[in-house]
């Protein structure tokens, strides 16, 4: 019993706190100063706007899945360790002079003309990122590597390429709106099934939450997303993998088929049709038929590091409810 209340109190400790949600207006205020920074940052240094709104996206994401790295204090969320801005050899980890943070090996950089690397700035944080990439090049193949180099992770690397893509094609960077994967006038049925056991294959706990409903239903994308993955796995049949702009990997399986002309690194949007409900998968390519037919729905969170699955049955709820009052 002591051991049991000890660690509950370790872990209530170790949880950071959430900062509370922001208003409309003022999120919208805040992401009217991120394109400024974004684009102010292009004219200087000649590397589209979208890359640094696709970097900031993806280092905001890691930010909340991590206790260890602290929230933003401004609009950029781009995080530097006190080693990797002042220099790993700097014996001032609060070091603010561009010259000795040069000097030791440090990437902190002066952005807003004021003498002072300091990476709490935006314009600092901002034109750090700028400096470091221009040293590599300025289109996209030199972009990546870039990113390679400094993140040391291909998934970091198609990730951030991913928002850009979707930022750059809509333009803007308050990409925001769900659907529930199926319509909310269809004949279907789900509960929350993540975490229960699963025998075909071998012994291994279910990923997911089935939504049952009549062959051939359309499945819907539920957010703005790149396509990571389509085609045949023996567990999952015909699937689809999507990636949106909060590092969440959605994947849906068990399809009777694709929508025409569906492809890898395609972007899709909240409600597009992306395949369709089936019972395929058990087997080999084209197995379909040994269980009723459903649509299997998995959520997984990239937090830099690496991936890992969780319960959709909360998102699926809420996605279904805000389309349920679209109808009214």
């Amino acid at each position: 019993m002591l051991f049991l209340l000890f660690f509950s109190l370790c872990f209530s400790c170790s949880i950071s706190p959430q900062a509370a949600p922001l208003s409309a207006d003022d999120e919208a205020a805040l992401n009217t100063k991120r394109m400024e920074l974004y684009q102010q940052m292009e004219a200087v240094s000649s590397i589209p706007w979208y890359y640094f709104a696709g970097i900031d996206q993806y280092e905001r994401n890691i930010r909340r899945s991590h206790k260890d790295i602290p929230r933003e204090k401004g609009a950029i969320a781009i995080y530097y360790s006190p080693e990797k801005w002042g220099g790993s050899l700097n014996p001032n980890l609060n070091d603010q002079n561009p010259s000795t943070i040069s000097l030791l090996g440090g990437l902190g950089k002066d952005g807003n003309g004021d003498g002072k690397a300091d990476q709490l700035n935006d314009e600092d944080m901002l034109f750090t990122m700028a400096n470091y990439i221009q040293t590599f090049g300025t289109n996209e193949d030199y972009i990546k590597i870039a990113l390679w180099s400094y993140y040391h992770r291909a998934k970091a690397v198609d990730i951030i390429l991913g928002n850009a893509k979707l930022f750059k094609t809509y333009g803007r960077i308050d990409l925001k709106g769900t659907s529930f994967p199926v319509p909310i006038r269809s004949n279907y049925s789900y509960r929350s099934t993540w975490g229960d056991a699963r025998g075909w294959g071998g012994r291994r706990i279910h990923e997911g939450t089935d939504i049952f409903a009549n062959y051939g239903v359309p499945v819907k994308s539920p957010c703005y997303g790149i396509i990571e993955l389509k085609g045949w796995n023996k567990y999952g049949g015909w699937r689809i993998g999507i990636r949106d702009l909060n590092n969440n990997y959605h994947y849906l399986a068990h399809l009777s088929g694709f929508a025409k002309d569906l492809k890898m690194g395609q972007i899709v949007e909240p409600g597009m049709v992306i395949g369709g409900v089936g019972s395929s998968g058990y087997g080999p390519p084209g197995t379909s038929g040994k269980f009723p037919p459903h649509l299997h729905y998995g959520m997984y969170k990239d937090n830099g590091r690496n991936e890992w699955s969780f319960d959709p049955y909360p998102q699926l709820r809420s996605w279904e409810r805000i389309d349920r009052q679209k109808k009214k």
